[in-house]
């Protein structure tokens, strides 16, 4: 898993939040594609965890939510990187996720994602 990130890291694959201003009302948009799986409130969404919060907790950990074996077990604390790789391709990041979303495949909108999320409270 973290070798995953780091080669991203390194490769530049999730800079778009780092080469330029993120907007997090274009990510408000962009957030209606994840809004009917997840909740932005305190609690789990029809088929996925909420995403208030998410920054600085562990991947897999919140109660309730049946989470593949390869998140519970990847330790990963979320960030923006790892959100920004994460939307991009969610199969790639873990394998056997249940998150069946394809990806975003502009990395602007998911570093605007990112940056929306960021700041719900």
């Amino acid at each position: 898993m973290k070798h995953i990130l780091g080669s991203l890291l390194l490769s530049g694959a999730c800079a778009a939040g780092a080469a330029g201003a993120q907007d997090s009302v274009h990510g408000k948009q962009v957030y209606w594609s994840c809004a009917y799986c997840h909740g932005i409130a305190g609690r789990n969404g029809p088929v996925g965890p909420p995403l208030v919060g998410v920054f600085g907790r562990q991947a897999g950990t919140v109660p309730g939510f049946p989470y593949s074996d390869a998140m519970k077990e990847s330790g990963l604390i979320w960030d923006e990187t790892a959100l920004e790789f994460f939307v991009a391709n969610p199969a790639q990041m873990f394998p056997g996720t249940r998150m069946v979303f394809p990806g975003l495949s502009d990395p602007k909108d998911a570093a605007d994602l990112a940056a929306y999320i960021k700041k719900l409270k």
